[in-house]
């Protein structure tokens, strides 16, 4: 089901649709940046909670400083000095974070675009075509994400991708969420578990050194829970640079396989969210640099009002031979599969 949502500045159309099952769950997706605009999940007491930030209008998505909800590609997170190096010849991609790159492009990158949609039984197909060299990334590119609507309430996310070209593939997911309820303010109390023993150390800018530092011993050690605001502000080199928890976690025994990445609890509502990803790492972001900004339904946002769980290869894996490859070309297709799921 879907309906007219508005019209861009360039005079696109663009829709929202809605998927449903029996149990009451219902996501709302725009054909506008492949967004999760709303999420309402039944809370065990007989009401929905819709637990991602949004806005109502299609003015606030075209801004969107903080990439609420969107499937950002060809590559989400960080590149180093915005340069890479692929089959000998060097690339160049935008600038737009100090001298590095990050999330391919603010304003032309898949979560500023209209993809084309196809509906099926509680599904919906979204796809886009990048041209070669289209934000400075190589290749003729089709990018395709299916979410799909479980009885059991999940929400699957699918990718694919080709290229004609040796080129970067790493999409993700960049929806913001609390278990409390998208107004309920900061996601402080909420507890995060994550099956990850290793954490990519990073310099200012965020930018991965190479290493895979162990988290034992330290305030990045989530693997039998953390309440998400128990150490945030600790003085330790690793928050201080990125204001708070902003990391890719090396998701543990990675074979390429469906596996449970993080589990987080909110004690307040009830709430659980469980993370599967058949990907090697996962950004956790603590919303540390959430802009104050209008949100939907009359919410003001603000810093830590909500948690990213960004399923990925590495920030930067194209510069670090000892990461997971995110290279993908001609014989070798991209494929994965994420799936958030709930339960009060």
């Amino acid at each position: 089901m879907s309906k007219l949502f508005g019209t861009t500045k360039k005079g696109e159309e663009v829709h929202v649709y809605t998927l449903e099952n029996s149990k009451g769950m219902k996501a709302e997706i725009l054909d506008f940046g492949a967004i999760v605009k709303n999420l309402y999940v039944p809370d065990g007491r007989g009401g929905l909670r819709d637990v991602v930030l949004g806005f109502d209008d299609l003015k606030s998505y075209e801004e969107n400083p903080s990439f609420f909800g969107a499937v950002i590609a060809p590559s989400a997170n960080r590149i180093g000095k915005a340069t890479f190096t692929i089959d000998g010849i060097e690339y160049h991609v935008d600038k737009n974070s100090g001298p590095d790159n990050l999330h391919s492009h603010y304003d032309f990158a898949t979560h500023k675009r209209v993809w084309k949609a196809e509906e099926k039984d509680n599904s919906l197909t979204l796809s886009i075509e990048l041209a070669d060299m289209d934000m400075g990334f190589p290749g003729n590119k089709v990018f395709t994400v299916t979410y799909v609507l479980t009885e059991d309430n999940a929400l699957e996310l699918h990718y694919t991708a080709k290229s004609d070209k040796n080129t970067i593939i790493n999409p993700t997911n960049h929806s913001y969420f609390n278990l409390s309820g998208h107004k309920s303010g900061k996601i402080l109390d909420h507890e995060l578990k994550l099956n990850a023993s290793r954490f990519s150390v990073v310099v200012e800018g965020a930018i991965p050194t190479g290493e895979l530092r162990a988290v034992e011993g330290t305030v990045m050690d989530f693997t039998k829970g953390r309440i998400v605001g128990q150490n945030i502000n600790d003085d330790y080199e690793q928050l201080l640079l990125t204001q708070g928890y902003d990391h890719n976690f090396v998701i543990d025994k990675y074979d390429g396989t469906l596996r449970e990445a993080a589990v987080v609890t909110d004690k307040a509502s009830g709430g659980v969210m469980t993370v599967y990803t058949d990907l090697p790492g996962i950004q956790f972001y603590a919303g540390n640099c959430i802009a104050p900004q209008d949100g939907k339904e009359g919410a003001r946002y603000g810093v830590r009002d909500a948690l990213c769980l960004e399923t990925q290869f590495f920030p930067d894996s194209v510069n670090h031979k000892n990461f997971p490859s995110c290279i993908f070309g001609p014989g070798k297709d991209y494929k994965s599969t994420t799936i958030y799921s709930f339960k009060y």
